[in-house]
C-alpha cells in the first residue's frame, strides 16, 4: 500500500508543468505585438516556450435593414473578427509568473492563463 502512494506522488512530481496563456483580440497587430512581449518576457527568465500558435479567426456576421419603413429589400452586413493565440510555458518558475503579472498590454487584448 505505501508503495502505491509513493508512486502516484512521484507522477505528480514529475508531470510537466504548463502555463497556457490564451490572447484574443479583435485587430491582429496588436495581437502579435503583445504575443511577442510575452514571449520577450518569458525568454528572459530562461523559460520554455511554444508558440504562438494561431487559432481560427471566430467571425460573428451581423444583417441589418437599411431602412426601418420601406426598402426591406436594403441590408447592411457587419462582421466582427476576433483573432486568436495560444502560447505555452513548460515548467514555469515563479519568477516567471509574476514577471508576465506585472506586464502592461495595449487595452483591447484579453487574456486567459491557465495551469495544466
Amino acid at each position: 500500500m505505501a508503495t502505491d502512494t509513493t508512486s502516484t506522488n512521484d507522477k505528480s512530481a514529475a508531470a510537466i508543468n504548463k502555463l497556457r496563456i490564451r490572447v484574443r483580440a479583435y485587430e491582429h497587430k496588436i495581437l502579435d505585438t503583445s504575443v511577442k512581449q510575452i514571449i520577450d518576457t518569458a525568454m528572459r527568465f530562461d523559460a520554455k516556450v511554444v508558440g504562438p500558435i494561431p487559432l481560427p479567426t471566430e467571425i460573428k456576421k451581423y444583417t441589418v435593414n437599411r431602412s426601418t419603413f420601406v426598402h426591406k429589400d436594403a441590408r447592411e452586413q457587419f462582421e466582427m473578427r476576433t483573432h486568436k493565440r495560444v502560447i505555452d510555458i513548460l515548467n514555469p518558475s515563479p519568477k516567471v509568473v509574476e514577471a508576465l503579472t506585472n506586464l502592461s498590454l495595449p487595452s483591447g487584448v484579453n487574456i486567459d492563463v491557465k495551469m495544466m
